[in-house]
């Protein structure tokens, strides 16, 4: 009976764990967004096309990531399963191509 009160309590513990991270990670995640590259603009048309341009340069995994967290609105975790890769692969994947749009999209500013 010991032994499986231990496993139990050790399951527990691994799942609260394991909770924590991904919360951690999903926390961390939300630095990098910026959902104002996203956001309908007086100039939609034109602002769809650049990002559908640069979304089509980003690598296939990269790009995946972005779509499902983004536009499906899942976890790192979900995603994770889906793609068949760890949830902090999803999580570096989904900063990458952030960081990618970020600097395709955000205007240059003027040396002075």
């Amino acid at each position: 009976m010991g032994l499986v009160l231990t496993s139990i309590r050790r399951a527990a513990f691994d799942l609260a764990r394991s909770d924590q991270r991904r919360t951690a990670r999903e926390t961390e995640m939300q630095q990098f967004a910026e959902p104002e590259l996203f956001e309908p603009s007086v100039d939609d048309d034109e602002r769809r096309l650049e990002i559908e341009s640069v979304l089509s340069h980003l690598p296939q995994e990269q790009r995946e990531v972005l779509v499902l967290k983004i536009w499906g609105e899942r976890t790192f975790e979900q995603i994770a399963v889906e793609l068949g890769i760890s949830p902090n692969t999803a999580a570096s994947r989904y900063r990458y191509a952030l960081a990618a749009l970020r600097k395709k999209l955000t205007p240059a500013l003027p040396h002075g």
